[in-house]
């Protein structure tokens, strides 16, 4: 996925500018994706209005200057529904907390029990922003197929920390006791 296929797949809900664009991917619905920065929104933006794929209108702001407003077209829609239309790649997860995880012997039992708990409450965080999306009720089936698929990972990560962390302190409680 690129970013220009990230931008039609948010205008697909419904028109936005730039910075709403952004907000959508790393806090709403697109925020579970790819990740994209202005940088890399606006230029895409423009081809993607070059080649008639979306409109750009302009709307006044009071007090500030225009902002622009972006539309997917017909045009745009037919792109997106064969830019998706590919049996996607394989996920990437990237995790600094893993590779700690990995090399633990280089760490005491305390930093990695630190580590742990900011996972779990990262991760609850992300089963709490999960919920207060409110994906399961999206009448949008997609929207309902993610946020299931998410809190299922979470809930299992959730799950494995959580074992990880009674069998680390399980080991402490002896070496303390020596």
């Amino acid at each position: 996925m690129n970013v220009r296929t990230l931008c039609l797949g948010v205008l697909s809900s419904g028109e936005a500018s730039g910075y709403e664009i952004k907000k959508e991917i790393e806090e709403g619905l697109f925020s579970h994706f790819i990740d994209a920065s202005y940088g890399s929104i606006y230029p895409a933006l423009t081809q993607l209005a070059g080649e008639d794929l979306v409109t750009v209108r302009a709307q006044e702001q009071s007090g500030k200057p225009d902002k622009k407003v972006y539309a997917i077209t017909p045009k745009g829609v037919d792109a997106l529904a064969r830019s998706i239309s590919v049996v996607p790649g394989r996920d990437k997860y990237k995790s600094e907390f893993l590779f700690q995880m990995l090399l633990q012997e280089y760490i005491t039992p305390a930093t990695m029990l630190a580590a742990i708990d900011k996972q779990l409450f990262d991760l609850q965080a992300d089963l709490a922003r999960i919920d207060d999306c409110k994906c399961a009720e999206h009448p949008h089936a997609g929207a309902r197929f993610v946020s299931d698929y998410g809190r299922a990972v979470l809930t299992a990560a959730v799950s494995v920390l959580t074992e990880k962390k009674t069998e680390l302190l399980r080991q402490s409680t002896p070496q303390a006791a020596e």
